[in-house]
């Protein structure tokens, strides 16, 4: 079951420690399956509130990963809800379009795991 996100999407999850953020920067289709491209911030919440009024001033939040490319599969086992959308800037974008130039691989690791969190 393909995940309903669209790029420019914040999304939150859940850790014992709190609530996190990652944002949807593109989705592309490869061999009729999506990869879903996400960045990750450093920042963690007490709740969902909290992680509400951060994306409020997107600049105050710390980038802690800034492009994953995740398989489909990977994707559907990071266990995430839509937030809200905003635009992605230009700045999110080149990360993404480095990915594309260099040729660059896609996981089939959660989210999480590749962030180190469990």
């Amino acid at each position: 079951m393909t995940q309903s996100f669209v790029p420019g999407d914040d999304l939150i999850f859940q850790l014992e420690s709190g609530f996190g953020l990652l944002r949807v920067i593109a989705v592309e289709e490869h061999e009729a399956k999506p990869v879903w491209h996400l960045m990750a911030f450093e920042e963690l919440f007490p709740d969902v509130e909290s992680a509400e009024s951060a994306l409020a001033d997107p600049a105050s939040l710390h980038v802690r990963q800034a492009h994953m490319a995740l398989t489909d599969r990977a994707f559907e086992r990071t266990p995430a809800a839509r937030l809200g959308n905003r635009p992605v800037t230009n700045e999110e974008f080149a990360e993404y379009d480095n990915w594309v130039r260099s040729n660059g691989g896609v996981s089939d690791r959660s989210a999480l795991l590749m962030l180190g969190l469990r």
